[in-house]
């Protein structure tokens, strides 16, 4: 997997230019995000291929917090149709593609980023998000 974000970022790095000013690349970032969101709520209320049947979540203080784990829920119903799925992934790339140009006008390393969450999620487990 590193060899893919390495090659990512790098890409990214070479094919950035029109928005190559740290100003632009946090407003399309957060623009992306938008758009990431929007295909999903368009997923629901537009294509009806899954639907949000969303509740309290029942947290038990009595429990472990991996006992609880199994009464927690996505709220999600249904299944992504292919073209709402391919969508999604489109959303999710452009998203990623800002991430990594952040990442390249910082001068920090996308595959580090990812190692060093994935080494606290793996020391914190599921503390690691309270």
């Amino acid at each position: 997997m590193s060899d893919n974000c390495n090659n990512f970022q790098k890409t990214v790095s070479k094919v950035q230019l029109r928005n190559k000013s740290i100003l632009d690349i946090i407003s399309k970032l957060g623009e992306a995000n938008a758009l990431v969101n929007r295909a999903v709520v368009k997923s629901v209320t537009y294509c009806g291929c899954v639907s949000v049947k969303a509740t309290k979540q029942i947290y038990d203080s009595n429990k472990s917090l991996e006992e609880n784990k199994t009464y927690l829920k996505t709220h999600v119903e249904g299944e992504l149709c292919d073209k709402c799925k391919e969508k999604i992934i489109e959303e999710i790339g452009n998203y990623l593609y800002y991430v990594a140009s952040l990442c390249d006008a910082l001068d920090i390393d996308l595959n580090d980023v990812l190692n060093n969450k994935l080494n606290e999620l793996k020391t914190l487990g599921i503390y690691s998000l309270l």
